[in-house]
């Protein structure tokens, strides 16, 4: 689907925030112990540090950020990179892990502020909601009987605060034939809980390193792309894309609505392409 910024209907206001709430998504940064290392072609860190400074203006006007997975590519020596690249941004930043993250030392490495891993966190007249989708070795996830208990908690505590849900692991079909094997396992339990709550607005995830922005039963649907490398979207074995890193915008007003966009960093694409042919 292409990228769009669109209002879903307005619905019921509260009272706890007139202005709306603004999030920065980043997910995928894919890191390594060796600041160098690459995945498919892009070194990750530096692809990173890119990224955070294009967002900088974003990030200062945002009340939080938020991760959604795979902090690290299977290699925990990354997560000292990234909480130096985040710690000093000065905003609160909301994670989930992902299929390549290690959890046990990704909640160690990241247990002290600014880095929050509670299963949600309120914020003005919005409650967001943290969801672990990892299954340990596996690339498909998974929410666990556990983790949907604490969603159907999260969610019936939440008042009247307007909700967005949060995980690694995509819960429909991204008419990717590959891809499409390694999303959530149980989508139909998620959709379970959520259809049974009037006040979730949106649904939002990494992992498939591409844009996505859909609709179900009034909740927007939403996939960011990577910090670092891209898979070619609709195809039906794996192929990478040739599109740049990428940060997406969230703002989500106090009636329930939200605007969003992706911002693709078209001008590390041009550069990386003529440090490439300027090589030999």
């Amino acid at each position: 689907m292409p990228n769009r910024i669109v209002r879903l209907p307005t619905a019921k206001a509260n009272t706890h925030m007139t202005r709306p709430l603004r999030l920065v998504q980043i997910t995928d940064t894919h890191l390594f112990r060796d600041q160098a290392e690459d995945l498919r072609g892009v070194a990750t860190l530096p692809a990173l540090r890119a990224v955070l400074r294009h967002a900088a203006d974003a990030i200062a006007g945002a009340d939080a950020l938020l991760v959604t997975g795979d902090v690290v590519q299977d290699d925990a020596g990354g997560y000292a990179h990234f909480r130096e690249a985040f710690a000093t941004l000065g905003k609160p930043v909301l994670c989930i892990p992902g299929n390549h993250d290690d959890v046990p030392a990704m909640r160690r490495a990241l247990a002290s502020a600014p880095f929050i891993m509670d299963p949600h966190v309120d914020i003005g007249g919005w409650r967001i909601v943290l969801l672990d989708s990892v299954k340990p070795g596996e690339a498909s996830g998974a929410l666990s009987e556990a983790t949907l208990a604490a969603l159907s908690r999260s969610l019936a505590s939440s008042g009247d605060r307007h909700v967005l849900v949060c995980l690694h692991h995509h819960p429909v079909v991204m008419q990717s034939r590959w891809l499409d094997t390694v999303g959530l396992d149980n989508p139909d339990d998620l959709f379970r809980i959520l259809d049974a709550h009037t006040n979730v607005r949106a649904l939002t995830w990494g992992h498939v390193h591409q844009a996505w922005d859909g609709e179900r039963r009034g909740v927007r649907l939403l996939a960011t792309p990577s910090t670092c490398t891209q898979f070619l979207p609709a195809a039906d074995d794996f192929a990478v894309d040739t599109r740049p890193p990428a940060y997406r915008i969230l703002e989500l007003a106090a009636g329930g609505s939200i605007e969003t966009g992706v911002v693709w960093l078209d001008r590390f694409a041009a550069e990386a392409a003529s440090s490439s042919s300027s090589v030999g």
